[in-house]
């Protein structure tokens, strides 16, 4: 088994794979604009090799770009198939080479996510799992339905959730834990009683409630995208699936969980290296905070958490608009996050204008 780390192995290992493959490659895509692997999968073809490819239906924002490469990649003689439409998106990134080698990830084909995001992905020969992706490729391609064949190959939604609540259940020590949006309420109270348990819990990433139980930090001066959890620092879990219940429930996300020392080591470290940033870049924000900007920050949480839900508006105004045929893909969780988000800054920066002290000096 190897780790993947990005940022740093960048796209080459990806490259090398296809360029290698002797008989298959089969890859599932999400997002995509790496033209390195797009001419690896073509020289592929030319050398013989089927090469065929799963786009997903949709992306928020990127469907023209999934639509153009689909065209370019038919042109060139690879098998393209889109995922059905029953999900509400289909999420999962791999490859698998020559049926004997996948290539798991956390991380998109894009730029973005390989060369500017914290993200893993993980390479194995182990032959049951390679055997159960395939079959999952399989089953998307002729859209079928897939029922999950390893407790171990986390397939959303068809095992994610039970696997990844008796994942967290059974640690006896850490919780090490990446995720951009953690929201799915049992999932944080199984978080909570891990932590009420005596077992330490570190998330790099975001709680969509407060908790008084948990330590949570975001990323410092980087983007975060992978998902990972990592338990007593022995069994690892990596995979394109947040702890969030559309992740969990309505989406096709895979990961898989594992034990390698090694590798889980290696996960560890750049954790708490990542953790130890992101302590001294809090530190040092702390530091420079102001009253007003405090004030500010508080106004803005309260306003925010008083917003409406998102999703009625949005239809309501698509309806008025005169637009009920049009197809779009929202999220609703990631609809109020964005919301509550642009809410805030707002809000903060409208805060701290009014007290400045010209402004208050302009009142009297």
């Amino acid at each position: 088994m190897k780790l993947l780390i990005q940022p740093g192995d960048g796209v080459n290992p990806l490259v090398e794979a296809i360029n290698g493959a002797k008989e298959s490659v089969d890859i599932a895509i999400f997002r995509f604009d790496r033209k390195e692997i797009e001419r690896a999968m073509l020289n592929a073809v030319s050398r013989g090799v089927r090469v065929r490819a799963l786009i997903a239906f949709t992306n928020r924002g990127g469907e023209k770009r999934l639509r153009d490469l689909e065209a370019r990649l038919l042109k060139a003689d690879v098998t393209v198939a889109r995922t059905a439409n029953d999900l509400v998106r289909y999420h999962a990134k791999y490859i698998i080479i020559d049926r004997r080698e996948l290539y798991l990830l956390a991380f998109n084909f894009t730029y973005l996510d390989i060369e500017q995001s914290r993200s893993f992905g993980i390479v194995t020969k182990n032959k049951k799992a390679v055997e159960e992706a395939s079959r999952l490729f399989e089953m998307d391609v002729k859209r079928q339905p897939y029922t999950a064949g390893l407790d171990w190959l986390i397939v959303s939604p068809a095992n994610a959730r039970e696997a990844l609540a008796s994942f967290i259940k059974d640690a006896k020590k850490q919780l090490y834990i990446y995720d951009p949006c953690i929201s799915d309420p049992a999932m944080i109270r199984a978080l909570e009683e891990r932590r009420k348990s005596g077992i330490e819990v570190k998330v790099l990433g975001r709680l969509t409630r407060t908790s008084t139980t948990v330590e949570v930090i975001k990323l410092h001066n980087m983007r975060l995208h992978t998902r990972m959890i990592l338990r007593d620092r022995t069994h690892a879990f990596v995979g394109s699936q947040s702890l969030r219940a559309m992740e969990l429930d309505r989406r096709r996300e895979v990961g898989i969980v594992f034990e390698d020392a090694a590798v889980t080591e290696s996960i560890a470290k750049t954790f708490l290296d990542d953790w130890k940033r992101a302590l001294e870049g809090k530190m040092e924000k702390d530091q420079t905070e102001t009253p007003t900007t405090t004030m500010a920050k508080k106004v803005a949480k309260a306003v925010a958490k008083d917003l409406p839900p998102m999703m009625p508006l949005v239809e309501t105004v698509i309806e008025e608009m005169g637009a009920e045929a049009v197809e779009f893909d929202l999220d609703a969780e990631e609809l109020q996050d964005s919301v509550k988000d642009a809410v805030k800054h707002a809000v903060k920066a409208a805060v701290k204008e009014a007290i400045t002290p010209e402004a208050v000096t302009a009142e009297k």
